[in-house]
Order: structure tokens, then sequence, then C-alpha cells
């Protein structure tokens, strides 16, 4: 087992059929890698900052209102528990594979050593700049509806305020550049960032159940909340409203593999990334249904507070009729607050990703994308491209009254294809090859490995779909458009371009140093690393320099 301090690392030999290495930059080494960011990340960290990507705050208020018109609190609650155990399998298989190739890069560097070697460098391509699209289109989103939310407080405190499409769009512009002067700064200001976010979220998630249950009056039945369906999306088919309506549930449990792309600054990552994965979504997933629940049972008049709502997100309207002004304040900034410290979050995770996917020159302007700044020890190019390219994805917004939708549609299907394809690797051609980590799956890895599979390839198809009818030009679902394009922009690139000089990653170091893997006896007695260093007390252990490559 592991103990994680300042101090020591321990590893148990039979644990794990990884190779062992003295140090963990000898472990990043053997991916062809210079451990360039400092480790100052502990799991508590690491987590804190998938659990802001998995913000239910800031996924589940927005949409919510428009869940509850594809499918009714039946949709809401129900959906919660059906995603939730869908999403928890895709993060089990995600987690065995972080354990065993913990690297920045995350999901594109799993590909590229589960993948047959001739089909390497294009499904690293293709799954790098999906999991970039995912990450960097859910700053638009967050950042957007942090940005509808504090219109609506403004709406509260002054009923004449209308705040148009263009002054919400100037807030979201605002509220991107503090993401990124916050994820410009020194890097050991992310870890109590992101920690105070997890106590921010936790404390206050529960303050708005307490309050809102205890304050609501004329509450519906549990009848109502548990089976109530309503569909206004102008399908006839119930079904497909039901299922319509989890796109807010499964766009909130996304960006969980945040994680793994903190793993260069956190220390063990083998074992915390994997943990950072498993526990955002777990404590996610049971805070968010306690959430939904308790919303739900606030609502007085589904007509008036949901379908003819005139504040937006409805959320509010229900919250400022049950509990009243001033604690409707208090709530919104809770949930303000939730979606700043979420924004901040995903802005830092996809700049890692677009680093570590530049140091292998596989995005424009490779160069620059992939330079550390010595003073701040952050990718600082990095962080403003994605919040440059997120400030372009919101113009949708201003043009279509669903761009908010199809923004998150793009959100989930980027971020999923990216989960899909090594979780695939895995489960195909890999299954012989692969080398576990500390964490895994055992005889339950394939039957796991299958259902997540099946379940990402079933909503990424769902989430292309149209969402109203009759489908107009001004409520067609633009995911698919934009995603295409995207796609095509990327397979264009590679096609004329990169497939002459992209060989997949590992390109950061000119010459892999010469490293010590360690070998064991067959004792259980641990090994113990001092400071990063091998105890040399251990008469069994001896430096294999024959094999060191």
């Amino acid at each position: 087992m592991v103990k994680n301090n300042n101090e020591f690392l321990q590893y148990d030999p039979e644990e794990s059929t990884v190779p062992r290495f003295a140090t963990e930059e000898e472990i990043l080494a053997s991916f062809g890698y210079k451990q360039e960011m400092h480790k100052t990340m502990s799991t508590i960290s690491n987590f804190s900052i998938a659990f802001g990507c998995c913000s239910i705050l800031s996924g589940l208020t927005p949409m919510w209102g428009d869940a509850m018109m594809s499918g009714g609190s039946i949709a809401i609650i129900w959906g919660w528990v059906l995603v939730s155990v869908f999403t928890f399998g895709v993060g089990l298989s995600l987690a065995e594979i972080c354990s065993a190739y913990p690297v920045t890069g995350g999901l594109y560097i799993w590909v590229s050593r589960l993948a047959p070697p001739e089909y390497v460098p294009i499904m690293c391509w293709l799954t790098g700049w999906c999991n970039w699209l995912g990450l960097t289109v859910a700053i638009t989103s967050a950042d957007l509806g942090l940005a509808q939310f504090l219109s609506s407080v403004i709406a509260i405190e002054n009923p004449n305020y209308n705040a148009d499409i263009y002054w919400q769009y100037g807030i979201f512009l605002v509220i991107l550049v503090v993401h990124g002067i916050i994820n410009s700064m020194h890097v050991k200001y992310n870890g109590f960032f992101n920690q105070t976010s997890l106590y921010w979220h936790i404390i206050g998630t529960f303050l708005i159940i307490i309050v809102a249950l205890a304050l609501t009056p004329n509450k519906p039945s549990a009848k109502w909340v548990f089976t109530y369906f309503e569909n206004d999306t102008g399908f006839s088919s119930s079904s497909y409203a039901f299922l319509i309506g989890l796109l807010q549930s499964q766009y909130t449990l996304s960006g969980f593999d945040s994680a793994a792309h903190m793993s260069e600054e956190t220390r063990d990552a083998a074992r915390s990334a994997p943990k950072g994965i498993l526990y955002a979504i777990g404590a996610a997933a049971i805070t968010g249904f306690v959430f939904m629940l308790s919303v739900n049972f606030c609502v007085q008049d589904f007509q008036r507070q949901i379908v003819e709502a005139t504040i937006s997100p409805q959320m509010t309207q229900v919250f400022l009729d049950g509990v009243g002004y001033k604690w409707t304040v208090v709530f919104t900034v809770i949930i303000m607050g939730a979606m700043f410290f979420s924004g901040s979050a995903l802005t830092l995770g996809s700049s890692r990703m677009v680093y570590a996917f530049a140091r292998d020159g596989a995005m424009p302007f490779s160069r620059w994308l992939s330079v550390i700044n010595k003073s701040t020890q952050t990718p600082i190019y990095a962080v403003w491209a994605n919040i440059i390219f997120a400030g372009v994805v919101g113009l949708l917004y201003i043009v279509n009254t669903t761009a908010f939708n199809a923004i998150v549609s793009i959100n989930t299907i980027a971020s999923s294809l990216a989960y899909f394809i090594p979780i695939a690797l895995r489960l195909t051609v890999a299954r012989k090859k692969f080398k576990r980590g500390p964490f895994h799956l055992g005889p339950f890895s394939d039957i796991i490995n299958f259902i997540s599979c099946f379940w990402i390839l079933f909503t990424s198809a769902l989430f292309l779909c149209p969402t109203e009818y009759p489908v107009t030009a001004a409520n067609m679902n633009y995911a698919s458009v934009i995603f295409v394009a995207v796609m095509v922009c990327s397979v264009g690139y590679y096609y004329f371009s990169a497939r002459k000089w992209f060989h997949g990653p590992g390109k950061s170091m000119e010459e892999d140093p010469r490293l010590s893997p360690v070998t064991f006896d067959d004792s259980f007695e641990p090994v113990t690393f001092n400071s990063g260093k091998l105890d040399s007390n251990r008469s069994d252990i001896k430096r294999d320099h024959s094999t060191a490559k």
C-alpha cells in the first residue's frame, strides 16, 4: 500500500505488474518526458480539481429547467441515478489506465501505449483533439452559465433590468479573462484555490439543501418528485424526451479526466490520480442526487415557475418563490462561486492538456504552447490559447436560441469520444500487452470496459440529435456542425502536414536517460523511498543496469 506525505512513498512490490523505478522522475522519463513541473499537489488537491470540473452547482443549475421540460422530475431524479452509475463505470475504466500511465497528457498518451504501432500517430492525434475540444468548450459552458446567473441576480434586484445576450456575452468575456489571470499565477496557488473550491461546493450545496427544504411552503408530494413526467420538447415520443433530459446529468458528470492531466504535478500520481477520478465522480453523484431531490421538492407551480418563468435560469424563480429575496441572493452567490471555481478548474486542466499535446508538436504554435514559465511554473501561453478559443465558441450564444445546449453537447460528445478510444483499445487490441498499475479492475475489467464503451457511443449519438420540434434554423442542435468542423480541420492538418512529422508522444527528451528499474525478491516487505530516493537498507533490492534503456 501507499503512504503519501511530504517525506516518503511506500510501494508493495507485488501490487502491480508495472516496472518499478526509483523515482517518479524516472517513471515519467520512461514515457520520454522530462519532469518540468513541480509535484506540489496531494491526492486531495488532485481530487478537488476533478470535483470542481464535475461541479454539480455549475452543471445542474443552468440546464435544470430545460431538463424538467424534457422529461419532468422523473428525468431529473432517475436520469441522474442512471447517468451516475454508467459514468462511474467509465471512471473505473479510465482510472485503471491512468494508474498504469500517470502522465499529464492523459488520454492521448495512454492511446500511444495501447494502439497498434502503425496506428499510434493518427489515433493519438484524434484522441488529443477530442480531449482538447471537450475541455476547452467546457470552459465556455461554465462561464456562460455564470454570466446567465449573474444577470438573473441583477434582474431580481432590478426588475426593469433587461440583460440581453450581448450584455451576457460581455460579462462572459470578463469572467474568461479573470480565469486566465488566475491560472497564469504561480502553480503553488492552484492547490489552495482548488481545495477552497472543494469546501465551497460541499458546504454551499448542503446550505442550499437545508435552507430550501426548511423554508419552502407548499412542497409537492414525494410521488410527484419521483414520478412526474413532462414533455414540452414538441416530440411525440416520451422516451425520446426522457433521453434528451439526460444531457444535463451527463454534461455535469464530465471533465473528471482533469485528475489525470494533473499527474505530473501530483505526488504518487499512479495512485493519487485514479483516486482523484473516482472520488470526484462518486462525490458529485451523491451530492448531486441530494441537491436535485431537494430542489424538486421546492417546486410549487410547474407551469408558472418553469414553463412560463420570467427569470432565467428557472431554478432562480423556484428559490425566489420558496425562500424569499434575501436567501435567493445567498443561494445565487453560492452557485455563482461554484461556477467560478469550476471554470477556473477547467481552465487549469485544459491548459495542462494543451501543454502536453503541444510539447509533442501536435498543435499549431506548439513552440509557444509548450513553454513553461520559469517564474510561475505554469504554461501561460496554453492558458490564454484556451481562453481565446472559449471566447470564440461563446459567440454561438449570440446567434442561436439553443446555443447553450449545443455548447454543452459539444463538450459532452468530444470528452466522451476521447474517453472511448483508450477504453476500446484496452478492451480489444491491448488486452494482452496492457501492464496494469497499482489500481486495477482485476477479472471485472473486460465487462466494465465493454459497458463503458456502449454507454459512451449511445450518449454521443443521442446528444447530436435535435432537442426541440419542429426543427428550425433557430433551434437546431449545432453541436454536430461545430464538432465535425473542428475534427475536419484537425484531420486535414494531420493529412497535409502532421503525418509527415508527428509520430506520437514522447518527444520532450532528445535522448532518454539511462533508467534504473528496481527488481524485487518474492517477499512481501515493502520498498521504502525516502525523499524520492531508494532506501539502501534493503539488501534484497538491486538495480538492474543491464536492462536499463
